[in-house]
Order: C-alpha cells, then sequence, then structure tokens
C-alpha cells in the first residue's frame, strides 16, 4: 500500500496529511496506519496524521481528522490546523486568505496574514475556552483544567528547569482524566509572556502546541499572572494566545511551514 502525503509543521509541532479521497483505507486499519506513519524511526515521522477531504460540510472549505502518533483519534490540535491550511493553500485546494475548517471540535476559521513561499503566519480563530476548575489541585500539584476544543491541564511552575516529562505523563494519564489529557508546563515571565512545555495526549512532548499554549495561556489569565494578549515562547517558537472572558473565542497566531510532499509505503 502506497499512501501519499504532506508534512507541515507550526512551531516544531509536525504533522502529516492525506487525502484519502478514493483511497482504500479502511476504517479498522487507520490507528494503525497512524502509528505506524509517524514513527520517528520506521515512518515518515510526526506528532499525529490528518485525513483532509475537500470541500467540508456547511460551506467550509475542508474538513480534517486527526490521530494522534500513538493511533489515537483527537479532537483539535491548534498547530496542525494551521498546517492543514497552509497544505491546502500549497497544494492549490483553497484560495485564501480566509479558510473555513471542519474539525473534530466544529468548524474554525483561519487567516493568512503573511505569506513567504511554503512559510505562511496563520491566525486562527478557537471555540470559546472553557475553565472547568481555574484552581485544582492534583497529586499535591496546582493546575488549571479546561477545555478549549480538547481537554488540557495547566501547570504553573516557578522553573521549567526540571524532568517535566515524567510528571506530564502521570498527569496525561491520571484517573482524574479518565479519557486522559494534554498537559501543559508554564512560568510566567512578565505580564504578557509565557514560557511553557507540553507533554501532548497521545503524542508525548512536543516542541509545541497550539491548544496547549491557549490552555496555559488561559490559566495565567484567569489566574491574574499575565494579560492578553499573550506570548507564549515554546522549545519550537513564538506563538501569541489573545482572549477577552469566559464565552469570548480564543485567537492563536503563529507559524506554519510546509516542508515535505511524498509518498509512504506502508508495509501493513
Amino acid at each position: 500500500m502506497t499512501i501519499p502525503f504532506w508534512k507541515a509543521h507550526g512551531a516544531g509541532n509536525d504533522f502529516l496529511y492525506t487525502f484519502p479521497d478514493g483511497s482504500d483505507l479502511a476504517e479498522e486499519t487507520l490507528p494503525r496506519l497512524a502509528a505506524a506513519i509517524c514513527h520517528r524511526n520506521t515512518g515518515v515521522g510526526a506528532d499525529g496524521w490528518y485525513l483532509v477531504g475537500v470541500p467540508g460540510p456547511d460551506g467550509a472549505d475542508a474538513k480534517i481528522r486527526l490521530f494522534n502518533s500513538d493511533g489515537s483519534a483527537a479532537e483539535l490540535s491548534g498547530n496542525g490546523t494551521r498546517g492543514a491550511a497552509a497544505v491546502l493553500l500549497e497544494a492549490g485546494m483553497v484560495r485564501g486568505p480566509r479558510v473555513i475548517i471542519a474539525t473534530g471540535a466544529g468548524a474554525v476559521e483561519l487567516e493568512v496574514t503573511v505569506r513567504r513561499g511554503p512559510e505562511y503566519h496563520i491566525a486562527m480563530r478557537l471555540p470559546p475556552p472553557v475553565v472547568l476548575d481555574a484552581h485544582a489541585t492534583i497529586e499535591g500539584s496546582s493546575a488549571a483544567i479546561l477545555d478549549v476544543g480538547n481537554p488540557q491541564c495547566a501547570v504553573p511552575v516557578d522553573s521549567l528547569d526540571f524532568d517535566w516529562r515524567a510528571p506530564g505523563a502521570a498527569l496525561e494519564g491520571h484517573p482524574r482524566f479518565p479519557a486522559r489529557t494534554n498537559v501543559s508546563f508554564f512560568r510566567r515571565l512578565d505580564d504578557r509572556t509565557i514560557e511553557a512545555r507540553f507533554y501532548e495526549r497521545g503524542a508525548g512532548p512536543t516542541l509545541s502546541s497550539g491548544t496547549g499554549s491557549v490552555g496555559a495561556a488561559v490559566a495565567a489569565i484567569v489566574r491574574r499572572l499575565v494579560e492578553s494578549p499573550v506570548t507564549v515562547i515554546t522549545e519550537g517558537g513564538r506563538l501569541t494566545v489573545g482572549w477577552g472572558g469566559s464565552g469570548e473565542p480564543a485567537m492563536l497566531t503563529g507559524p506554519a511551514a510546509v516542508t515535505v510532499r511524498g509518498v509512504w509505503f506502508a508495509a501493513l
């Protein structure tokens, strides 16, 4: 079996994109295929794999379906959805600068603000974040629990100079989160800047996370540590999160770069 793909990343958070129309991708094989194509050593390598359909429902330009690198399904990725918009534009399937994409968390609107060849800067409007518990305590640690289109657990820390991967893995699968959760650790740098690290559900440590940045920024805002808009410094680059408060959508702005187009030879 051969599977054509595009690859893109947002601040180092990388994804593969396949247009499955007319292919023989059987539903029951998708989780296994996702884990295989995302494998860093024996596959193409990525944090997740998208199936992309054009057009999308209800007037959307496209629809996307995301599988994490462990084969599990996910509702939404901020960096991944910006990457999908970049791939759609690069492939000439949409014109832009405004793109509407149907995701597992509903339709989101994106707008290209800068384009330099296959590199884009894209603003994305996400569903209104829901703060479920701004001051939770989990295993003795303070955390904020949110829904930003996917589940988030944001943990404020004084320093990121520690092995955050181990507690990230423990929190991802904590009994409080029966469907697992995405985890961020963040520290305040100034009134409008935080630094964050991410342990993502189904993918593990990632260089950045769009929805994780939204979760961390909103957690910092509701705890009155920072003010909107918030610059989030990740290992892979900078993202900007704007949020006007309860009931308001979040705006996520950052880079998306298309890097590879190829064919994966699936030995299944």
